[in-house]
């Protein structure tokens, strides 16, 4: 996919303030963005792209948000998730509870993940890295805690390969929302992931990644 002409966000100059600020978001939105999760079938069909790449046993997704995601896998692995958001926690215990589904969440950042090296066989991540401060350190997170031969399930917003109208305004929409729309190949090839992708929906601007972090004697 060619990126030179795209407009790329910058990554915040103040990390703390940037995610402290998307954290209150959140926290006032979050019984609307479960409705919304739960009814907006454009979305569910967006995330649920991710479920055929999960491989167990042990799962980790973070930034789960409400849950919905969680209560389509959970059942079949030895799953575990955290979120920066303490609302977002909340209802997501509540909804699995509801389903009679477990998992082990806590809530934490995806800066500092609260497991030893080496512990999941997959990690999911939808519609959240570019809400992350520092998209470098995030990564370099979760391939710490990646086994050798686990694997990266993220989905998220970038421009359309063919730079169409509609597709191009929906990722300006995103940006102008706060998000940080990054060079995704970019940041994996220089963080010594190999990648993935496709596009998913939302006329190309949402692209699923399926990411593996490059073993070092191929480097």
């Amino acid at each position: 996919m060619n990126n030179s002409s795209h407009n790329y966000s910058s990554e915040p100059a103040d990390n703390k303030a940037f995610t402290e600020n998307f954290d209150g978001f959140y926290t006032r939105f979050a019984r609307t963005y479960d409705l919304l999760v739960k009814y907006l079938s454009v979305w569910r069909n967006w995330i649920n792209h991710a479920l055929p790449h999960i491989e167990g046993p042990r799962v980790m997704e973070i930034s789960f948000g409400t849950g919905y995601l969680l209560t389509q896998y959970a059942d079949r692995f030895q799953v575990y998730g955290i979120d920066y958001n303490a609302a977002m926690t909340k209802t997501a215990k509540a909804n699995l509870s509801q389903k009679g589904l477990n998992a082990e969440l806590q809530q934490a950042d995806v800066n500092f993940l609260p497991f030893k090296e080496n512990s999941f066989d997959t990690i999911v991540n939808t519609m959240t890295f570019s809400g992350y401060a520092n998209g470098k350190k995030a990564l370099s997170e979760m391939g710490r805690v990646l086994k050798p031969d686990g694997r990266l399930v993220m989905i998220d917003i970038n421009y359309p390969g063919n730079r169409n109208w509609l597709g191009t305004n929906l990722v300006r929409f995103w940006m102008a929302g706060g998000d940080i729309i990054r060079d995704m190949s970019e940041l994996f090839n220089s963080s010594g992931w190999s990648f993935e992708e496709k596009e998913i929906g939302g006329f190309g601007s949402v692209h699923l990644y399926i990411a593996r972090l490059r073993r070092k004697d191929t480097l």
